[in-house]
């Protein structure tokens, strides 16, 4: 089982995304899922987290612009990003703490990535 993000693209500063990430096929349960972000030759960056309970953190850049959500059924974790900024461009990967199957371990699985740019 893998993670398949969905929703990047190009926006025009001030516009709207929404990023989606789900597994590739269905899982027995899941933990902490989120969003991380890297811009070449940087470190990667936490973006948004979401834990089982519904605790959300935010990186500080992006809070109060972009909110994180989950469906507790499919395992399944978006992004809604609001006011995009130039800064924002950026490769985005989910990942999720996983189990697969009730009777195999955790796995934290990550997304191939999905670009995001926004044009000035």
């Amino acid at each position: 089982v893998h993670l398949q993000e969905s929703g990047g693209g190009l926006v025009e500063t001030g516009g709207s995304l929404r990023l989606s990430c789900a597994p590739s096929k269905s899982v027995f349960g899941a933990n902490d899922m989120g969003w991380y972000r890297q811009v070449p030759g940087q470190e990667r960056e936490l973006v948004a987290s979401i834990t089982k309970d519904g605790d959300a953190k935010y990186g500080d850049s992006v809070k109060g612009r972009f909110t994180i959500s989950r469906d507790y059924f499919k395992h399944t974790v978006a992004l809604q990003m609001n006011s995009l900024q130039p800064e924002d461009t950026a490769i985005y990967y989910c990942y999720g703490d996983v189990i697969e199957h009730q009777w195999t371990g955790w796995d934290v699985l990550w997304g191939q990535g999905t670009q995001v740019k926004v044009s000035s």
